[in-house]
């Protein structure tokens, strides 16, 4: 999938600042800035989003939780960590976590978006974008994803968005009492 717009140019200032933007249908995927807290922390506290997610996650998700994770990634370069918005409102958030050691080159995917707009397509897009964008502008070879056993809607997010699974972890998660597998899907880059 292409996107029809990588990069929007703003003037401020007599500078010229450069605004990341990646076009999606009915949303955006944009950087980032602490005006998002409110709209982040309304759709981000949700106990059923965060059964799927590292325990990182926090639930509840109050307002500083979200200014701290905003502030964690403003002015990223290159930027790996994007809003997902419709109408300025942030209502998800996808990004790639790089890693260190051997994993230098194959960062991890991670996303989420509002209930509130699940099984519109949005995510799936989402991914389709940032794994272009990744391919195009980021020295990678490979995207990994993990999903847990008792979210079969975001494994099959990944397969319509091209990944495949490339194996299971069993009993590799304990969340919130139970334990589950881990499912890893990827990608790799066409040379």
């Amino acid at each position: 999938m292409q996107y029809s717009s990588l990069t929007n140019i703003v003037i401020f200032n007599n500078c010229n600042i450069t605004v990341m933007e990646l076009n999606g249908r009915d949303f955006i995927l944009r950087e980032l800035n602490l005006a998002d807290a409110p709209t982040l922390q309304l759709h981000a506290n949700n106990p059923n989003i965060s059964r799927f997610l590292f325990n990182r996650f926090p639930l509840p998700y109050t307002l500083e939780d979200a200014e701290y994770f905003i502030n964690s990634k403003v002015g990223q370069d290159p930027i790996t960590c994007f809003a997902i918005a419709i109408n300025e409102d942030v209502i998800g958030i996808i990004s790639l976590e790089f890693r260190i050691d051997v994993y230098t080159k194959a960062p991890l995917l991670g996303y989420w978006v509002s209930e509130r707009y699940w099984g519109k397509g949005i995510i799936t897009e989402a991914v389709k974008l940032i794994t272009d964008y990744a391919f195009k502008h980021l020295d990678i070879i490979s995207i990994r994803a993990v999903v847990f056993d008792n979210n079969p809607v975001s494994m099959r997010v990944l397969e319509k968005a091209g990944y495949l699974k490339e194996g299971i972890l069993k009993n590799n998660i304990f969340k919130n009492g139970e334990i589950l597998d881990e499912h890893i899907y990827g990608i790799v880059k066409k040379i």
